[in-house]
């Protein structure tokens, strides 16, 4: 008895994907429909961890549920993004975890070509760009900074190169058996929780791959203060990192808390004994001031004019937080060194 015809395509495999937002209210609908445009044929379903906003982040939340079925809510009372991440993870069900932030926007086939990436190199973590974009002067000198390597060094995920393992990656695109077998994130790092995670799963032996092909739109901090309180946190979690993980740091995050010491070592000699002491400042705000120059190619003249101070405003917060970091951070994440285990829901 012969069988009726049946269709041997093979379904795309279905994925989860997770975003914590707090204070979201200007890009949330914009990350969502970027989410749910995506040119993806497999199951899709959209885990939003709500943080305690002050905004209209939880009316836009409800929204978005209300409008589509795919899209579905959690809370995260504490606010903080390890939290948020590791309780939507919970909340969701595939067998990929795509992580998207509340202000950032996917190109339209980022979900599908990280699929294939994963099934390709056999990674279990696949990510890409951090494509910096402003929506104005300021924003626009930001994302120059960030995108240029005398902001950000040589890291790939913001200033490209080729495709090929990686220490870590802009957001990421998970295999969930990776996820539950490191327990998820670990919640006593509020920043640095991506690098941790990412050189966890690479001790176990797992590849963390690291694409051009895959582009995240970033917004950018509206203001200096912002800005400094995003790169002050970023140092002082990058070294809780360090001091966690023993030989995770290299010269590229050495150099912005080596900067603030000669600064501050010129500018003391420069008052203090002789003029040339103020070589070293000088030095750097020319360095600067010249690196300034190509990043800013086809910008505004009022974002080009800011570049030096998004680029100084990165390292020397950067710098400074790596420098003041607490030890008692470190000794309160080692106290806490396994994540809570992650159970997939049913």
């Amino acid at each position: 008895m012969s069988e009726n015809p049946q269709s041997t395509a093979v379904q795309p495999t279905p994925v989860s994907v997770i975003m914590p937002v707090l204070n979201e209210e200007r890009h949330l609908r914009g990350a969502i429909h970027a989410i749910l445009q995506q040119e993806y044929a497999g199951e899709m379903e959209v885990v939003i961890a709500l943080g305690p906003s002050t905004d209209r982040t939880d009316e836009i939340a409800a929204e978005l549920v209300a409008e589509d079925p795919r899209v579905h809510t959690v809370p995260n009372p504490t606010g903080r993004t390890p939290a948020a991440l590791n309780a939507a993870i919970k909340a969701s069900r595939h067998p990929i975890v795509v992580r998207v932030d509340g202000h950032g926007m996917l190109s339209p086939n980022y979900i599908a070509t990280a699929v294939r990436l994963l099934e390709e190199t056999g990674a279990q973590n696949v990510g890409g760009i951090m494509h910096a974009e402003g929506e104005n002067d300021w924003e626009h000198a930001v994302a120059a900074a960030m995108t240029s390597k005398i902001g950000v060094g040589n890291a790939a995920f913001h200033t490209g190169g080729e495709a090929g393992p990686a220490e870590t990656v802009y957001l990421g695109v998970f295999r969930r058996a990776a996820l539950e077998q490191q327990g998820g994130y670990n919640e006593e790092f509020i920043r640095a929780q991506d690098w941790e995670l990412n050189f966890r799963i690479r001790e176990a032996g797992g590849l963390i791959w690291f694409s051009p092909e895959l582009k995240v739109s970033y917004r950018p901090r509206p203001s200096v203060k912002a800005l400094a309180k995003q790169y002050k946190d970023y140092g002082r979690w990058r070294h809780v990192v360090a001091r966690y993980h023993e030989g995770s740091i290299n010269l590229r995050y050495l150099a912005p808390p080596t900067a603030v010491c000669a600064i501050a070592a010129g500018l003391v000699v420069g008052a203090a004994v002789t003029p040339l002491g103020f070589v070293i400042p000088g030095g750097y705000l020319a360095a600067i001031a010249a690196g300034s120059l190509p990043a800013g190619r086809g910008l505004p003249l009022k974002a080009r004019l800011q570049i030096p101070v998004a680029l100084a405003t990165m390292h020397m917060s950067w710098g400074y937080g790596f420098l003041t970091s607490p030890k008692t951070l470190a000794k309160k994440v080692i106290a806490s060194r396994r994540p809570a285990v992650l159970s997939q829901s049913a």
